[in-house]
């Protein structure tokens, strides 16, 4: 399976074959199983579906690096209109953002400026923006962004982080977060990173995400833990029932098009849900990072593909 995850995540990079595939009317179909549609109405009908199903959303507008300005305030516009058609629609999804989208490496101030202006606007019409944490060397940054427009008193609550167990620093950053009272959306990890950086075997990452959930779900704060891993989410049951944690007093995420079996249980069992849907023309990166968490998956594409 690690060579399988290496693969997906190289290709995920690829350039002509990602351009190939996001102009495929093949490639676009076999995406439309983690991806909602190309457009923001595809998102909010699917958000609406998923809202109907008794599951909260949060919404991400695909799209990575900008290389200009123009090109970042332009994927700002796109969750300015979301956030205004969510308030409108009386729908139960918040944002998620990544700050590269919002032009973080070639300039860290513009993104923080954008994710300033997006959490005002959620704060304004009752909502909420998570930024999205990416590789480990925009960590450090994206942490003191967050930090910043969070104590601003005005934009306290309005946004939060995600955070990667297997990345060794997370232990310390999850401490902080909680002392400042920052939600945080807690995953596994997706990049690909050095051993210098991040836990290589899959048992201590797993062994640290039980170890940073149990540190999330003791805080007073709402947060919420991202998994489709069975184990993990049973722990996480196990050890609030132990404490005798509030099930409202937390939430468990999934991927759009991921374990919706799964999915329906939790909500069955009184479980808080949230289904995070991406959206969008730039998805091809997404999907093969899909692919590369889960392998299983390139089976059920390899179906897809012989049904064309």
């Amino acid at each position: 399976m690690p060579v399988l995850r290496s693969a997906f995540i190289a290709l995920s990079h690829n350039r002509p074959l990602r351009k190939f595939a996001e102009h495929s009317t093949v490639g676009s179909k076999l995406s439309s199983r983690f991806v909602a549609g190309l457009e923001i109405e595809d998102a909010l009908r699917v958000c609406s579906q998923v809202n109907q199903q008794g599951m909260h959303v949060t919404l991400d507008s695909l799209g990575e690096s900008v290389s200009t300005a123009a090109e970042a305030h332009r994927a700002a516009d796109i969750y300015h209109n979301l956030l205004d058609q969510i308030a409108s629609r009386k729908l139960d999804s918040n944002i998620s953002v990544k700050l590269t989208q919002m032009g973080l490496t070639q300039d860290p101030a513009l993104a923080e400026g954008i994710a300033t202006s997006l959490a005002q606007h959620a704060q304004a019409t009752g909502n909420f923006v998570r930024i999205d944490m990416e590789d480990s060397a925009l960590t450090q940054v994206t942490l003191d962004i967050v930090r910043r427009i969070h104590s601003r008193p005005e934009l306290n609550g309005s946004i939060g982080i995600v955070i990667q167990s297997y990345l060794y620093r997370s232990q310390a950053d999850i401490e902080q977060l909680i002392a400042e009272g920052i939600r945080v959306r807690l995953c596994k990890g997706a990049y690909k990173e050095p051993a210098e950086v991040a836990f290589p075997k899959k048992s201590d990452v797993d062994l640290n995400y039980i170890k940073l959930g149990n540190m999330l779900l003791q805080s007073p704060i709402y947060h919420g833990l991202a998994t489709h891993d069975e184990k993990m989410i049973e722990a996480a049951k196990s050890f609030a029932q132990s404490r005798k944690i509030d099930r409202s007093h937390f939430e468990f995420q999934m991927l759009f098009g991921v374990r919706r079996d799964l999915q329906r249980k939790l909500v069955a069992e009184g479980y808080n849900v949230r289904v995070y849907i991406p959206f969008g023309r730039e998805w091809y990166p997404y999907f093969m990072r899909r692919l590369a968490e889960r392998p299983a998956n390139v089976f059920f594409i390899a179906k897809q593909m012989f049904r064309q």
